[in-house]
């Protein structure tokens, strides 16, 4: 059934919405799962999720056509949730609404962004959005993505392969990689032992990012203070999963971007990309297959 916002982005742009056959690209806003087989004349495919590992994992990619998915479409929004988990951690929050008036203990662990360190793993579209949404409250932001070229408004920006460098720099950890081979648990034992007792993580990437298992161990020996989750491995996080238990975790469900409101915040994306189409010029968020994002 054709989404309202996105036939209205389509109609704004001077196109028209038309049977599969008789179309030169393809909305596919489902999962894999039902992906139609498409003719010789569908040029380009518009996914709108910013993930793609389950695209790739069911072989729906081909190089016969231009592939998009909705990369830093959902920034804005992410960005914004990020921020609230992280604060929510770091001021306790999270305490005071299961505890209420346990002043006591809540009140010296009761941490702020001035002055601290944040290290965004994947400074994408979501990093260019939450570094200054940081900086506003007088953090200090490195960002580390795949070709380490310079993050407006971070103090240091890193290539992906020197993420090891950031874990004992880092006061507090925002993952927003995709989902790869190379990212899969970034999050691990092994790089846990090397943050600090006061670092919170926050997760609003991918579950497969974070060793769950070591993470529990983590939080429960106090490696660290605290982990903020909107994503899980698996979603949702079965009920019996010792990460519930636990008062130094907070775990939202999937909802920095809210598939309530997935195609409002798409819309417009979508329909700069059919003028840049129809213009011949260069796409927003070309996927590369080969690479997982």
């Amino acid at each position: 059934m054709p989404d309202d916002a996105l036939v209205e982005a389509v109609t704004n742009a001077g196109s028209v919405v038309v049977p599969t056959a008789d179309a030169d690209a393809l909305v596919w806003i489902g999962g894999p799962a039902g992906f139609p087989p498409l003719p010789d004349t569908v040029r380009w495919v518009a996914l709108a999720t910013a993930g793609i590992e389950k695209f790739v994992a069911a072989g729906v990619f081909d190089d016969r056509r231009l592939w998009t998915n909705a990369s830093g479409f959902y920034a804005a929004g992410v960005a914004e949730h990020a921020l609230a988990l992280l604060l929510a951690g770091l001021r306790q929050i999270n305490t005071a609404v299961l505890d209420h008036w346990a002043k006591e203990r809540i009140d010296p662990a009761v941490r702020t962004l001035r002055g601290a360190t944040v290290a965004i793993v994947g400074a994408g579209g979501i990093g260019r959005e939450l570094t200054p949404l940081l900086t506003a409250c007088g953090a200090r932001v490195i960002a580390v993505n795949r070709s380490g070229r310079s993050v407006p408004g971070a103090d240091q920006t890193l290539p992906a392969d020197r993420t090891d460098e950031v874990w004992a720099l880092a006061d507090h950890v925002v993952l927003a990689a995709p989902a790869t081979a190379e990212t899969q648990h970034l999050i691990n034992s092994d790089t846990l032992a090397k943050l600090h007792p006061h670092t919170w993580i926050v997760n609003v990437a991918r579950g497969p990012l974070i060793d769950q298992t070591a993470l529990h161990r983590a939080l429960v020996d106090g490696t660290i203070a605290g982990a903020a989750l909107d994503v899980t491995d698996p979603e949702p996080l079965p009920l019996d999963d010792p990460l519930w238990s636990l008062p130094n975790v907070i775990i939202t469900p999937h909802v920095a971007n809210p598939a309530s409101g997935l195609t409002r915040e798409m819309a417009p994306f979508l329909a700069e990309n059919i003028r840049r189409f129809e213009a011949g010029e260069e796409l927003l968020a070309v996927v590369t297959p080969g690479a997982g994002y």
